[in-house]
């Protein structure tokens, strides 16, 4: 060093030079132990736990040399600076000791800087004060914080208010923190970001309560989605904004409108203050589309929508934002039997439909799809009057009679008493059957219920005219028994007549019972009654005579 140098240059007390190897200089008056207590008197008065300024005189890659007045340097990790370091630069360093194995002081930067700010920190700490730190790096379980030019940790816990995952995207940023844990002795900080957001959450809280009143308009930042709304951080409340109060037109999730983190505009539609509950609308910042629906929406316009949601009664039309209309199932098809609308719409269909009605109390609109075509009912008696010939195929059979097309879409029902002039039918599947072409009568129009009655047998000639001379009072026929009733037997006559045998008109009535006659057995019969007005025929059995045994051979006698 320069003052060892300075030292051992020196002229001796004379104004002599030494000689030899310090001999000359002895004899001048300096003793071996003078020279050296001279030169300790040129060191710094240095000791142990002090901070001392020390001057870099070497930066190597794994250290950095620093000269603190001491008769050696001491080296310190080059960990231990934050910023870049140059030679010439003087840093404050803290000696832990020293001399070490090798005669070197040990020396730290780190205890330095902390020992430097531990005032400022315990004042910081004592006071709940915040101060300012930069996040620098991650480690284990938070981030490394550079306060006071020391480091602190930051525990993930108290990095924000709500969960972090991604620590990264905080490092290099400066944020307002609060000092919760300190220990000198292990030079031990702990921060918390968290605790400075509280305590402004809370602030703003606070504001807010005293501020907020329904019917202001506020903004908000959406926190949190869920299925039936969202919840939106006003300063330091949340209020729900109810999917119901989002938008005037039907919606299915919340996430359609918005998204986490989003800044929106909402209006305070209900404040209870005993439970810090806040109801907020979206959708009330906009006009009320069915104020003017009367006008937009006269009956009988024709009007065209989209199919928003299909119920089993009927589909539900989208007209404009927050305006819906019903088609209800029978207001589908004129001639179709409608069992579910999707056999007619779909959802995300477009659709022109004509106004049925509009009630914007209810908010309901009824709207029609058949309107848009002519009713085909309304001519139907002109096309086809009373006593009109028609062919038609036979659509569905049922027990009481068979349904016959009579225009497209359109069927008439051919009931089982009008389909045979001559013979109660059981099941109309004796007469016709489903896909038969057959030649039918108009009977009857109901144009208010919708309903055609047909007739099979009037397409025919009626019999009865002429049966009376086939089947007069007293003749004689054979019957085949048909059903065995306990009234009586019905029997079949010739030309697929029936006629009627009562109980007591069999023969030995006192001992033959109905039930003695079987289906299918010939009877041997009488006409008793032939009326033509009811178109009924009534016999008796005639008692069979016996049969004459043939004479005996001449080979018997």
């Amino acid at each position: 060093m320069q003052e060892e140098k300075e030292i051992r240059e020196a002229p001796l007390e004379g104004g002599q030079e030494g000689r030899g190897e310090g001999g000359d200089a002895l004899e001048e008056g300096y003793s071996q132990d003078q020279l050296a207590q001279l030169y300790e008197q040129t060191l710094q008065k240095i000791e142990e736990g002090q901070v001392v300024m020390g001057r870099v005189i070497r930066v190597d890659r794994d250290g950095v040399v620093v000269d603190i007045g001491f008769k050696s340097e001491g080296v310190i990790p080059i960990e231990e600076f934050n910023e870049s370091v140059q030679v010439g630069d003087e840093v404050p360093v803290f000696v832990e000791s020293l001399e070490d194995q090798d005669g070197q002081p040990v020396l730290s930067k780190k205890r330095a800087d902390f020992m430097l700010v531990w005032d400022k920190i315990w004042e910081a700490y004592e006071k709940g004060e915040v101060v300012e730190g930069t996040l620098i790096r991650r480690i284990k379980g938070g981030i490394v914080v550079d306060l006071f030019g020391v480091e602190a940790f930051l525990p993930g816990s108290q990095i924000d208010i709500k969960r972090v995952r991604n620590f990264d995207q905080f490092i290099g940023q400066v944020f307002p923190l609060k000092i919760i844990k300190v220990n000198k002795a292990r030079r031990n900080i702990v921060v918390s970001r968290r605790a400075v957001l509280e305590e402004e959450r809370e602030r703003q809280r606070q504001k807010l309560l005293a501020e907020l009143e329904e019917g202001q308009v506020r903004k908000g930042v959406v926190k949190n989605i869920t299925d039936f709304g969202v919840f939106i951080d006003l300063g330091g409340m949340d209020g729900l904004l109810h999917i119901t109060d989002m938008s005037w037109k039907r919606i299915d999730h919340p996430s359609e409108l918005v998204s986490v983190g989003q800044e929106i505009e909402v209006k305070v539609l209900k404040f209870d203050r005993e439970r810090n509950r806040i109801s907020l609308g979206l959708k009330q910042l906009q006009p009320h589309p069915w104020e003017k629906v009367l006008e937009k929406y006269p009956v009988g316009e024709r009007v065209k929508g989209r199919v928003v949601s299909i119920t089993d009664y009927g589909a539900f039309v989208e007209l404009e934002e927050g305006v819906e209309g019903l088609i209800h199932v029978s207001e589908m098809s004129w001639t179709q039997h409608i069992h579910h609308p999707s056999q007619v719409l779909s959802e995300g269909q477009e659709v022109e439909a004509v106004v049925l009605s509009v009630d914007p109390e209810e908010q309901k609109i009824s709207l029609g799809l058949k309107q848009l075509h002519p009713d085909p009912w309304e001519d139907l008696e002109e096309r086809y009057p009373v006593g009109t010939r028609i062919k038609g195929v036979v659509r569905n059979i049922t027990s009481f009679g068979a349904f016959v097309e009579v225009d497209e879409g359109i069927d008439g029902l051919v009931h089982i008493s009008d389909m045979s002039w001559t013979k109660r039918v059981q099941h109309p599947s004796e007469v016709m059957k489903k896909g038969d072409l057959v030649e039918v009568v108009v009977l009857d129009i109901d144009k208010e219920r919708r309903r055609i009655s047909l007739g099979y047998k009037q397409a025919q000639e009626d019999p009865w005219d002429h049966l009376v001379e086939e089947f007069p009072p007293g003749r004689e026929v054979q019957g085949k028994a048909m059903r065995v009733l306990d009234k009586g037997v019905v029997v079949e006559l010739p030309g697929e007549v029936e006629g009627f045998v009562p109980a007591s008109l069999l023969a030995f009535p006192d001992e033959r019972r109905p039930e003695d006659v079987k289906v299918g057995d010939l009877l041997d019969l009488q006409v008793v009654e032939f009326d033509r007005e009811q178109r009924r025929i009534v016999l008796r059995e005639v008692e069979k005579p016996p049969e004459e045994e043939p004479p005996p051979s001449e080979e018997e006698e």
